[in-house]
This record gives C-alpha cells, structure tokens and sequence, in this order.
C-alpha cells in the first residue's frame, strides 16, 4: 500500500470531519492480553500519519489507564486528533472485575470531570454513553450530557450500543454525532432497525469489532486454546469449543475473496464494513483495534479495496451461520433489547 492519507467524512449533520477510518484504543492496555507500550505508541503515530484522526477510547478500559496512556499523544496531536471516551460503566469499589451500568446525571458529571483529567485535554470531542441504564430516561442522560456541550467541556455527543427507539428519543433532546456498535460479517443484528434510524436521522455509524474482535482475521480459533489467560475474548460464546470450530469454517468465503484481491483477511472484513456506508447510504467509520504500526498500515489499506456485487453476495451468509452470541450477557447490548 502506499502512504497516501484516506478520505475523511462527518460523523452526523454538525460532528467532527474525521478519517474513513478510526483506531480502537482499548486493547493497548486492557483487555486483550499482555501489551507493549513503546508499540503501542508507534502505533498511534503511524496511524495518525495514514490520515487516522479517530482516536477511541473509554473510562472502563483499565479503570482509566488506556486514557492516562493515551494522554501524551493527544496533548502532543492534540489540533490533528478527534477524541472520543466514554462513561456509563462503574467500577464497584468492592470489586474491581465488575462494571455498573450507570447513567444518571451526577455519576456523570463525575466521569466527564475524571475523563478530562486523565486525558490531560480541556474538552473532549466526542463523549458516548458507553451503554444504557434502563433505569435512567434516555432524555434525562442525554440532557446532563448536552449541559457538557454548553458547559464547554465536551464537543459532540454519542450513544453506544442502542436501540433505534433510544436513539430517536436521545436525538429529540440533542443532536447525536454518532452510534458506536458492534457492526461485521459475524455480527449484523443493528441493520435491522438501529441502522435505518441512523440514517432517518443523519447520525453516523462507528463500528467497533470490525474484524470480529480478531476472529475474522484467522488469528485465532478457539479462545481457550490460542489466547493468554487474561484475554476476555475467552469469555465470549462464540469462541468457546464448538461453536468456535463452527464458526472458523465460516471464514472459507473471506479466503476465497481474499486471495482474488491479493490482500488478507482483515482487509476483506474491513472492506466489506467501509462499503456499509453506500450500501446503507450513511457515514460508516470502523474503529479497528491494534497495537501494532504494520498491523493498522494493513487494516487502513482496507480503505482502498472494492468487493464486488458477486463478492458481496458471497459474504451474505455469513452473519446468519454464527453460532454463539457476542457477549455472555447480551442485555448489555442494544439486540438484548430490540
């Protein structure tokens, strides 16, 4: 590939102008095993260099680490960079491997003022609701987070992991930039109801988990066997046993699309996400996640490669063969709830 920058779209009517394709922080220092920092940080650069200008990232990621390592690249980039955290998920003091969905206007407060301070920024670009406390009216969240828009303290706002009805309720209180949610080959629930109000309503769709949460790119089969002990990914249904081994045979058509295009696996995952946007016509902006410069040089490169009507229909299937849910506990998530 070559080093030219990728293009750049607005997330929703009024957001920010940011590169086709984002970077998905988490995993330099939470999550996804054991981490190297100076590689993560090279990463960044590099990324930034590709035209990458969406930077995310969340409270829960570390309990604040990811945002305290990121802090010193976005101070230094901080005119060239788009900034996106989240809140929602409290970590009880009495157990830290948990999270506490939390959305009420005081917590929140809390968060965005903890936030600004690891960042080490005096506003933050983009601030998500990281995921829904049904307890709490979506309008009553909404409305705390659009006094931060006024307050100065944050740019835009968005909504993570939501039904279409929650998002037309929050979008009534104050404009959305974008709806980050799990969005790929294995995992296509939102187009049915959240991807059509996204677009009713001028709203962008940033996915996380493009590549499957690396499955999609034949890194691994089965999460017991191929990843270290402290992986979340070991956790999740669809990479445990059986449904794994189901489920790697699903990757034969990404191969065979592959290998005409002469590219890799991630880049056909990534390629058949970046062509949502004119297949659902809406802005689409894939937050890949790597901790390695080579790694988001590949996946940018994603950018550029065009599947064809036959290529696409070839991929069709897929979603619907997947054995095994995307988390242990989908009410975490906006199909729980659809």
């Amino acid at each position: 590939m070559t080093d030219s920058r990728i293009p750049t779209v607005r997330l929703g009517e009024g957001g920010p102008e940011v590169g086709v394709q984002g970077l998905g922080c988490m995993g330099m220092s939470f999550a996804y095993g054991p981490t190297d920092a100076e590689a993560s940080r090279a990463t960044l650069e590099r990324a930034l260099e590709l035209g990458v200008t969406l930077y995310d990232t969340a409270d829960a990621y570390g309990a604040g680490e990811n945002e305290r390592f990121l802090s010193p690249f976005f101070r230094a980039h901080r005119d060239e960079v788009v900034i996106a955290t989240k809140f929602a998920l409290s970590i009880p003091p009495d157990d830290p491997t948990k999270r506490i969905i939390r959305n009420d206007p005081p917590y929140i407060r809390q968060a965005v003022e903890a936030s600004l301070e690891r960042l080490g920024v005096d506003v933050i670009d983009l601030y998500y609701m990281h995921r829904r406390d049904v307890q709490v009216p979506i309008e009553e969240t909404v409305g705390t987070m659009a006094e931060l828009v006024h307050e100065g303290k944050v740019k835009h706002l968005g909504l993570s992991e939501v039904t279409a009805d929650e998002l037309r309720a929050a979008q009534a209180v104050h404009p959305i930039a974008a709806v980050q949610s799990e969005w790929s080959l294995f995992s296509r629930d939102i187009e049915a109801k959240v991807v059509p109000a996204a677009r009713e309503l001028g709203v962008a769709l940033v996915p996380y988990s493009p590549l499957g949460r690396g499955f999609l790119t034949g890194g691994f089969v089965r999460a017991e066997q191929d990843l270290t002990e402290d992986d979340v990914r070991r956790t999740h249904p669809r990479f445990q046993g059986e449904n794994a081994t189901a489920n790697a045979a699903l990757l034969e058509p990404i191969r065979t699309v592959a290998k005409a295009h002469d590219v890799s696996l991630a880049q056909v995952a990534l390629a058949w996400v970046q062509q949502r946007a004119a297949v659902h016509g809406l802005a689409v902006v894939p937050i890949p996640g790597t901790r390695k410069p080579g790694r988001v040089e590949e996946n940018v490169g994603a950018a550029g490669v065009v599947l064809s009507g036959e290529e696409l229909a070839s991929l069709e299937p897929i979603a619907g063969q997947v054995v095994g849910t995307r988390y242990p506990d989908m009410s975490f998530a906006s199909a729980g709830r659809e």
